[in-house]
């Protein structure tokens, strides 16, 4: 397999950030809501619906499992009636947050609360050790407990399974006394680290009351810290600063768990997955050093040297300390970038392309350009007969990066219209009528498949350029964000629903998704994954139709560029693949009820255990496919 394949989920990249921002203040809050609203596809201005949802969200922000907070606490700010959301929405007129002040400092005090009850656990747990048992049979928490007695029986459960989590082998000798020690305090500095955000001063309270409100809106906007926007930021654009290490907050310290390919300190060969930070430029990390400060620490104050001290196991109970010096630099995220790999088949070979989201980047190649890239290494080793593009795990990014990609596989045409608040609409058009690949192709999607990734799997099928193959819809996100993240000179940053987006076909993926016309279940199956599972979703509708695009933007001395140049090579509606459908539906089945790997695994997934097939079952299968259109064809 080529590089041309996924970050460690929950193990923190090193990012550096020198974002502009101002410490937030609450008279910030209504003008930043103004604005979002401004742009909003639906609601204009604050309203009943709004506030109401707003302290749900600020509530369920601190207290989303339901460990902090009685029911009889809860309800006074989750039933407000019409008089008090008329005195908050005059409030908020006037800058004024009482009655949100009112839920800070309930929040404050179930944090306190909550904080004696853990040093009451931490004892017996360092009485008792690993006797301590959860009840497994508790239900996850819908509810909130209806007694303080109730409460802390929840929260108490919550540490024990932390601990069982931490004791993965389920070793009976693992709990010494010092091991004990030092997980009732990486606990509750992890805790701590949790719960200050909300009790911190006026910047963090109104970053909280914006994030509530924000999110009140519908299920995607939202308002980021510039810490979360700068993370965001990377991961759109693939690229960052910083020294390319990955961290983890474990028993016996920060531990480098590993090293981004390319970044300063891979190339250094110095620095290896397993060390331990103990020093950053000569100030000593030790287990009181909150885990915000090292980061400060590596992040440093405009300087591009960062003097680390490392602890390393040179084994036989030997260890050394190491110093290594780095330079902080761009990094490019290769690791979450296009895969491609091929299979050889009949004359040929069979091209898989895996495309975990739709990237770009000033200075590197965006997704279309890896795409064509990988075609033309992948044509080096023998003529491409079928193609397979996965996007199982690809939840979106850059919008106009998602027309190259549809436009790869098409001549001219409309890939997406967009329709704004005001009924405003905009067409989004491939206009190279060159073609890098034809042939058989099958778009591998599944329930996490969203946004960007929809538009290209929904504008395929309607083409009917390939064939979309998984579970038996996509995500169903099918509206537009307008947002400032990606914008380096922005002072605050949110994402904000502008409008939604339609197919050639006048489909919108809200809610129902991408219908996959061949079902392979993936391990997302047996989950209620998608748009219609979120709060506060828009609802869908539909256009008309736009394959034959009718240039209704298109004006002046640039419509008869179009005329001449765009519109003899409109992609035209294929049907060859449909018409294989139900050949192809009955052999996919076949093979799929015959397959006692699969049979195990949907078994395993309809369980909700943790099964690891020996095989990708859905890239098998999906090549399978491509196969039978190849058999199909040869015989017409």
């Amino acid at each position: 397999m080529k590089l041309i394949s996924k970050p460690l989920f929950l193990l923190l990249p090193l990012f550096l950030y020198s974002t502009p921002h101002h410490e937030l203040k609450l008279t910030d809050v209504r003008p930043t809501m103004e604005e979002m609203f401004s742009y909003h596809v639906e609601t204009r201005e604050m309203t009943a619906t709004l506030i109401k949802r707003a302290f749900k969200n600020f509530i369920d922000g601190f207290d989303f499992n339901k460990i902090y907070f009685t029911a009889a606490e809860a309800n006074p700010f989750l039933t407000l009636d019409s008089f008090q959301l008329e005195q908050i929405i005059d409030h908020y007129f006037t800058d004024q947050f009482p009655e949100l002040q009112a839920l800070g400092q309930s929040i404050a005090q179930a944090a306190s609360r909550a904080k004696l009850w853990r040093q009451e656990f931490y004892a017996d747990f360092l009485r008792e050790g690993d006797s301590l048992k959860a009840d497994y049979a508790e239900p996850l928490a819908l509810q909130y407990a209806q007694t303080t007695s109730e409460l802390k029986a929840r929260l108490r459960n919550r540490l024990l399974r932390l601990c069982d989590v931490e004791n993965k082998n389920n070793d009976p000798h693992y709990w010494s006394q010092d091991r004990r020690r030092k997980l009732c305090a990486l606990l509750e500095k992890r805790f701590s680290r949790y719960e200050e955000p909300y009790l911190e001063g006026e910047h963090s309270f109104a970053l909280h009351i914006l994030k509530a409100m924000s999110r009140g809106l519908d299920a995607h906007t939202a308002y980021f810290s510039p810490q979360e926007a700068f993370e965001m930021r990377a991961s759109l654009e693939k690229q960052f600063e910083g020294v390319g290490i990955m961290l983890h907050e474990g028993l016996d310290g920060i531990e480098i768990t590993d090293l981004i390919p390319g970044g300063p300190a891979a190339k250094s060969g110095q620095v290896h997955a397993g060390d331990f930070l103990v020093e950053i430029d000569e100030s000593p990390i030790n287990d009181a050093t909150p885990y915000q400060e090292v980061l400060t620490l590596l992040k440093g104050t405009g300087h591009k040297e960062v003097r680390l001290g490392l602890k390393r196991n040179l084994g036989k109970s030997t260890e050394a300390i190491v110093h290594v010096r780095l330079k902080r630099e761009k990094i490019l995220l290769e690791n979450d970038r296009l895969v491609y790999a091929t299979e050889p088949f009949g004359d040929g070979i069979i091209g898989k392309l895996t495309l975990p989201s739709f990237y770009d980047s000033a200075g590197a190649p965006g997704c279309d350009a890896d795409i064509k890239e990988a075609l033309r290494r992948m044509r080096k080793e023998g003529k491409i007969l079928g193609l397979v593009l996965d996007m199982r795990e690809n939840l979106g990014g850059f919008l106009a990066q998602a027309v190259k990609v549809a436009g790869t596989f098409m001549t001219s045409g409309v890939v997406v219209v967009s329709k704004y608040a005001q009924g405003e609409i905009q067409y989004l058009r491939n206009i190279d009528p060159r073609v890098y690949y034809e042939g058989p192709l099958v778009i591998l999607t599944s329930k996490m498949s969203a946004s960007a990734a929809e538009i290209v799997a929904q504008a395929l099928q309607d083409y009917g350029i390939g064939l979309v193959v998984g579970d038996p819809r996509t995500y169903g996100k099918g509206s537009i964000q307008y947002q400032t993240v990606t914008d380096p000179s922005a002072s605050s940053f949110f994402k904000v629903t502008v409008g939604r987006y339609y197919t050639p076909s006048g489909r919108s993926t809200q809610i129902a998704g991408v219908a996959a016309d061949i079902h392979v279940p993936t391990a997302y199956t047996a989950y209620h994954i998608g748009e219609r599972y979120l709060d506060y979703p828009l609802k869908s509708d539909e256009i008309t139709p736009v394959y034959a695009d009718p240039l209704a933007d298109i004006h002046g001395s640039s419509k008869a560029w179009f005329q001449k140049n765009y519109l003899p090579f409109l992609q035209k509606k294929e049907s060859r693949y449909v018409q294989m459908l139900p050949v192809l539906q009955q052999n996919s089945k076949y093979r799929i009820d015959h397959n006692s790997h699969f049979q195990t695994f949907i078994k395993e997934m309809d369980a909700h255990t943790d099964y690891t097939p020996p095989a990708d079952l859905q890239m098998q299968e999906a090549v399978n496919i491509v196969k039978d259109m190849l058999s199909i064809r040869s015989h017409d």
